[in-house]
């Protein structure tokens, strides 16, 4: 289930407005909206602990571990590093599509992706002189 997902069947759970939840966690209606309706994820993790905090549950529920790679790339590397992750999530999903591999398997091979993203980050960094982001992969 997406996060926009889980943010709606939450907040109609909890019988609350848009309004409301998002007056609740301290963002705008606008950016609520968007979470639930756009496909966008939060900016930082303190959003997602105030909305888990509001709708009584897990963090980690709403932060999958494709959210929470998207995230992490954000803030380690820019708006760039999120839109990389957010677009290798995407391919290495069409990859299994219509396949017959379990679900188990798939989530291995997207943390296997992940943990690729990262060495390679890693090692471009240190080729590059090490200094810190500069917006660039």
């Amino acid at each position: 289930m997406k996060f926009g997902e889980k943010l709606r069947r939450l907040r109609a759970e909890k019988h609350i407005s848009q309004e409301e939840a998002a007056r609740a966690a301290g963002i705008s209606r606008r950016a609520y909206g968007s979470y639930e309706q756009d496909g966008v994820y939060p900016r930082n993790r303190e959003i997602y602990a105030r909305l888990a905090s509001l709708f009584s549950c897990d963090v980690n529920y709403l932060l999958t571990e494709d959210e929470d790679f998207v995230t992490s790339a954000g803030e380690k590397y820019g708006p760039r590093g999120s839109a990389q992750a957010r677009e290798l999530v995407r391919e290495a999903t069409a990859l299994f599509a219509g396949g017959e591999l379990a679900d188990e398997d798939k989530d291995e091979m997207l943390r296997a992706i992940q943990e690729a993203y990262w060495i390679a980050k890693e090692r471009n960094r240190k080729y590059k002189g090490g200094g810190g982001h500069d917006g660039r992969a």
